[in-house]
């Protein structure tokens, strides 16, 4: 029997088809193509599910169960999106529409929980007794799971640390706020970030490598260049390393786990990111005289920790 899992993300829609050992067999994924109805969403992921199990050989019997992991807070029992400030849902019942469109049981959980889930079952959370998970891509997702249960909260919307506060009266959020972690440390504002330092330092390696455009800068192109030694990429890093830093801090300052997995896309960049986000948190701790602290780790499925934390939702066989 197989399991298929959805990561809906602001950008793109994942898909991977799991076997029952967690190993993805055949994966696809197309353009979210925001903003769109929750109704035409839902025909566009059916599609792309029914479509994919054509091309794998695999036919709908043989599916066990479905997961989706969808950006917002989600209530995990009816499946109803209450609130997703990127897609502008509100109350939106996604798990039914789909269901309407899928011949197979399906379950939906947050984005970032879904990731952490997967980490937890088949990454680096393997083996621990309680992991946060950090994914830094179009925003900033967080979630905890503690002796083998992810935290829900009681509105189920524990685990938006992308909207804590970290600067009193900063940067607009997009939840409404200013000066949440997710508008400062999110890859999309480090790349917003990059691309103004370009233009205001057109003699930058930065400037010269994204061709004098700053729409070309991405998240690789930018870290390259800090390796490189850029100086404005560098000052640039360093900065966003402090809002960061800032941000984990204060969660392992709260719920004190066993480790920290850092994921996303600028997870990437491996210990080019960590050692220097260790360097600059370890004084930051309030248990930092303590023999037992967070490991700070890079999450290690990538993308498909949110396919396989989807497919096998609060599994734990």
């Amino acid at each position: 029997m197989y399991r298929i899992g959805i990561d809906l993300g602001g950008t793109n829609i994942a898909l991977g088809i799991a076997d029952e050992n967690k190993k993805i067999l055949h994966k696809a994924s197309e353009p979210t193509n925001l903003p769109r109805s929750a109704e035409s969403l839902a025909d566009a992921i059916a599609d792309l599910v029914m479509g994919e199990l054509g091309k794998a050989g695999i036919s709908e019997e043989e599916v066990e169960a479905a997961g989706i992991g969808i950006p917002g807070t989600v209530n995990p029992v009816t499946g109803v999106v209450e609130y997703a400030n990127n897609f502008g849902f509100v109350n939106v019942p996604l798990k039914d529409l789909l269901q309407e469109r899928l011949p197979f049981p399906l379950h939906a959980a947050n984005d970032a929980k879904a990731a952490a889930w997967g980490e937890y079952l088949a990454g680096a959370g393997a083996g621990c007794s309680s992991m946060l998970m950090i994914t830094l891509g179009t925003g900033v997702g967080g979630a905890m799971i503690v002796n083998g249960s992810c935290l829900e909260g009681y509105n189920y919307a524990a685990g938006e640390i992308g909207h804590m506060v970290i600067r009193q009266g900063g940067k607009l959020c997009t939840c409404g706020r200013r000066g949440c972690l997710e508008a400062y440390a999110s890859a999309s504002a480090l790349t917003e970030q990059a691309r103004e330092a370009a233009e205001k330092n057109p003699d930058s390696l930065l400037w010269q490598k994204a061709g004098k455009d700053p729409d070309s800068i991405n998240g690789r192109l930018f870290m390259d260049c800090v390796k490189a030694g850029d100086e404005t990429a560098r000052k640039v890093f360093d900065e966003y390393l402090s809002f960061l830093a800032e941000g984990t801090a204060n969660l392992i300052n709260i719920l004190q786990p066993e480790r920290v997995c850092i994921g996303g896309g600028l997870s990437g960049a491996g210990e080019a990111l960590l050692a220097p986000l260790r360097k600059r948190v370890s004084p930051m701790l309030y248990s930092r005289d303590s023999e037992r602290n967070a490991q700070i780790v890079a999450a290690v499925l990538g993308n498909d920790a949110g396919i396989i934390g989807a497919a096998f939702w609060q599994a734990t066989d």
